[in-house]
């Protein structure tokens, strides 16, 4: 396997067409750029430095483990526990509780020096840079990805999209679709998170929009027949960079016409 240093990722980002002065929403799997030698570290580094300082970027951090049991995210515990981890899961906090499968990258960027987390207990996002304040900020408990949310504040910002080494099932933009498609099937459902509460300690219930994204790799092979993705890769994962707000705007037009 070759080892992958920073300025190779930094060459491979700009050839990719990552600029400075760029807001982007970046997944990201650290183990299939190769080798990189300062793993996560030089990846951030490295997205920084292509950036700038007037750029600003933002990854997924979210910790799903904090919803109910019943929905299937404890699957490793009995159900007679159940009720165990709903009155003792940790209550949410941004400055410790740790990502869910958002991968390494990813994990490491939340704590990163001038990153800012946002509120939802369960499906978080971290931003750094010059949007990075309002990207995060007042992310609702029921309005995890619609307008006003983070991925809608990037869609305001005419922001983009970067998949390093993961395929459109990671890219969650495309819930901002789902969010303004109408279609039959769509509903919603009650969540429920350990926030903390008046300086208790509580679970959460809060309603919000059904989240499915069993059809987003189908979604986004159909959208990369209609516009132009850049496609290249970064070390040694293939990668992809895209408009935002073309992916959100093809993808509730194929909602709309594909889903029941």
């Amino acid at each position: 396997m070759k080892t992958v240093t920073k300025t190779d990722i930094v060459t491979d980002l700009k050839n990719l067409g990552l600029t400075q002065g760029d807001t982007v929403m970046v997944h990201t799997a650290l183990k299939s750029i190769g080798y990189v030698c300062g793993g996560a570290q030089a990846v951030i580094e490295a997205l920084i430095e292509v950036v700038g300082e007037d750029g600003t970027i933002m990854m997924p951090t979210q910790s799903w483990k904090n919803l109910d049991p019943e929905i299937g995210v404890h699957w490793d515990a009995d159900e007679a526990d159940w009720n165990t981890i709903r009155e003792n899961w940790p209550a949410y906090d941004k400055n410790l509780t740790p990502t869910n499968t958002m991968g390494a990258v990813a994990e490491m960027f939340r704590s990163w020096p001038g990153a800012i987390r946002s509120d939802h207990p369960a499906r978080s996002v971290a931003a750094w840079g010059k949007h990075a304040k309002y990207l995060t900020e007042k992310h609702d408990l029921s309005n995890i990805f619609g307008e006003g949310s983070p991925v809608g504040k990037l869609y305001e910002l005419d922001g983009k999209v970067l998949l390093i080494g993961v395929d459109y099932d990671k890219n969650t933009s495309i819930h901002l679709a789902d969010v303004r498609a109408e279609y039959p099937s769509k509903h919603n459902s009650t969540e429920h998170s350990a926030i903390m509460e008046n300086g208790q300690r509580v679970w959460k219930a809060y309603d919000t929009l059904f989240v499915d994204g069993e059809d987003f790799v189908d979604i986004g092979h159909a959208f990369e027949e209609e516009h132009d993705v850049q496609k290249g890769y970064v070390g040694e994962a293939w990668s992809r960079l895209m408009n935002q707000r073309e992916l959100v705007d093809f993808s509730v037009q194929w909602i709309e016409s594909n889903r029941k």
